[in-house]
């Protein structure tokens, strides 16, 4: 069975205790919320921080009081929450003072062994995949049935993949439709805390919000995000700096780096053997956190934290293994699937779906003459992604010529002659053809 997020559910805190921060941590964050907005009701300041009024701000909002840090503006509904809170000038020292220990602002962190502990609960280890799943998810593929018997063990294993072969032939494709296999939505913190440092987690780029139902009796804590187990894609651009926490020293506080927001879904390492850290030294980094399933961060004070490494970890590349790494090396990546380049057959498929989705007329014997022109004269290998392209490019031409989009010679040839680069062609189709 799928792992449900019913076997996690972070509920809301009926006290400051049950928050797991302190008292002075949380009016730490009301002041610096409040600094940026004239004033605000305590519903709202309870909404933004993610925290309950009641048994909780009422507390932090109490103190303020007593220090006269805070004062009432008016009243926009019954009761204190109803109040609208500004900072008097002792409230705006404090204020500062907040801001200065740590700019951050949003919804109040949970601590890191809440994390943890959630990480742990939702782990990608629960995933039990069928081949009826796998089927069904790549269904829109034309792949064969020996590759899909490598991945189903793969992607229930919740480890580490590394898939390779010649560009164009639908890895990271693969590696995006995995992603769906991997379990039900998780619940994913904003912000975590250790020893006083705020992590920020969230990112509204990686984690897609999925609603979820509450009641008055069964309210979640306001700290949690739930979402769909996430996809976190790096290329090229990827350095060693990214998989260790990133500090700011002027706004004081910390971002996840990319592993630690894949946590329960899935990081993708596209280009394998083109990033900016060298393969040997990326393994080197993940020794311990694919043999183990943990990670370990470094704070700026030199501290470091141990966090779960659940997600599912796949390497995608276009060069030889054996080039990028040694046998030692790729002994700690699990699978190593290869992604073949498709058959004429297989391409003919291929060609006939990207026609049904662009709503051109598929003409087998138009493919047969790409086989033969094309790709058997100029030796020139089939790749998966070339019918769409060139289907693409077809269309892209036709539109130029105010003619309608077909598999005809002449426009085949124009999109081969501007889509493959051949030293030796033989008399390019002008661009000014008249197609019947």
């Amino acid at each position: 069975m799928r792992l449900q997020t019913a076997t996690f559910f972070p509920r809301e805190p009926q006290s400051v205790e049950e928050t797991g921060l302190s008292l002075g941590a949380i009016v730490d964050l009301i002041v610096k919320t409040l600094y940026y907005s004239s004033e605000a009701p305590g519903h709202q300041i309870a909404e933004m921080v993610g925290l309950p009024f009641t048994n909780v701000l009422d507390r932090a909002f109490d103190s303020l009081k007593n220090q006269k840090a805070v004062d009432v503006a008016g009243a926009t509904g019954l009761g204190a929450a109803g109040y609208r809170y500004y900072l008097t000038d002792r409230g705006r020292q404090l204020g500062r003072e907040a801001l200065e220990r740590s700019a951050y602002t949003g919804k109040a962190p949970v601590p890191i062994a809440a994390y943890c502990d959630a990480v742990n609960a939702q782990s990608t280890r629960e995933a039990a995949i069928t081949q009826e799943q796998l089927q069904q998810t790549f269904a829109g593929m034309v792949l064969s049935n020996d590759l899909l018997i490598q991945l189903g063990p793969a992607v229930n294993s919740g480890r580490s993949l590394l898939l390779f072969g010649a560009p164009g032939d639908g890895k990271t494709t693969i590696a995006e439709r995995i992603a769906s296999l991997l379990g039900s939505d998780v619940w994913l913190p904003e912000a975590t805390e250790v020893d006083g440092h705020v992590i920020k987690l969230f990112d509204p780029g990686t984690h897609r919000i999925s609603p979820i139902e509450q009641t008055r009796l069964n309210r979640a804590d306001g700290r949690w995000v739930h979402c769909k187990r996430p996809v976190v894609i790096s290329g090229g651009e990827l350095t060693l700096d990214a998989l260790d926490l990133r500090y700011s020293p002027t706004a004081r506080f910390y971002e996840a780096p990319h592993q630690m927001r894949a946590s329960g879904g899935m990081f993708l390492i596209d280009d394998f053997g083109r990033q900016q850290v060298s393969p040997r030294d990326l393994l080197n980094r993940w020794i311990v956190p694919l043999e183990k399933r943990i990670d370990y961060l470094t704070l700026h004070t030199g501290k470091k934290v141990a966090i779960p490494f659940d997600e599912l970890i796949v390497f995608s590349t276009n060069l030889d293994p054996g080039d990028l790494v040694d046998e030692a090396f790729l002994r700690r990546i699990r699978y190593k699937v290869f992604v073949r380049s498709p058959t004429p057959e297989q391409y003919r498929e291929i060609f006939r779906r990207m026609c049904r989705q662009r709503g051109v007329e598929y003409v087998d014997a138009a493919v047969s003459y790409l086989l033969q022109e094309r790709y058997a004269r100029h030796g020139i290998p089939l790749r998966a992604c070339h019918p769409r392209d060139l289907l693409d490019q077809v269309i892209d031409t036709a539109r130029y010529l105010n003619i309608p989009p077909v598999m005809s010679k002449q426009l085949l040839d124009v999109a081969c002659d501007s889509y493959f680069v051949v030293t030796a062609t033989a008399n390019p189709i002008p661009l000014v053809v008249k197609v019947p």
